[in-house]
């Protein structure tokens, strides 16, 4: 006989044979979502360092259907003017209620007082939008401080942008 073969018919038989042992807290672990369902999350979550900055994602599934997420993360300073973060990134949704594909940008700046950030994004197949927002805290004595943030969220394609603004002046006695 081919020792081939034999090395399939031993794997086949060592697969039917093989015994799956659960622990008794196994259903308060991974409770029942569905009603027939007794899966539970199988997210593979991965990371790795490339190009001076580092390439991450994830792979899952759910009751609802199948999802990917990855991206690129990259600092691109921190020193005295702060610190410049840019990230890159993209997902895939499939689900019985349809699916989407989602890519996008985003910057984010911070120092001792202030920080920035700005999202641009793109659904395939629908709109693109771009959330900006900014909020920093500085000291105007030693027992008064000022603090202001805002942001600004578009939906290209809509005629206005939703704008939202704080300030506030607090003095310690």
């Amino acid at each position: 006989m081919n020792s081939k073969l034999l090395f399939f018919i031993a794997t086949v038989l060592v697969c039917v044979n093989a015994e799956v042992y659960r622990s008794s807290d196994y259903e308060k672990e991974y409770p029942i979502r569905g009603l027939f369902s007794k899966r539970h999350p199988r997210d593979v979550t991965w990371d790795t360092r490339m190009g001076g900055g580092k390439v991450f994602g994830t792979l899952g599934q759910n009751d609802d259907g199948l999802f990917g997420k990855a991206g690129y993360n990259r600092e691109i300073f921190n020193d005295d003017r702060g610190q410049l973060t840019g990230q890159a990134y993209g997902t895939r949704v499939l689900g019985p209620g349809g699916d989407s594909t989602n890519y996008g940008g985003r910057l984010d700046w911070a120092n001792k007082n202030a920080q920035a950030a700005i999202d641009i994004n793109r659904q395939i197949g629908g709109r693109s939008g771009m959330t900006a927002s900014g909020s920093g805290v500085w000291d105007l004595d030693k027992n008064t401080h000022i603090s202001a943030g805002g942001m600004v969220s578009k939906e290209f394609g809509h005629r206005r942008p939703d704008v939202g603004l704080q300030a506030e002046i607090r003095h310690e006695w």
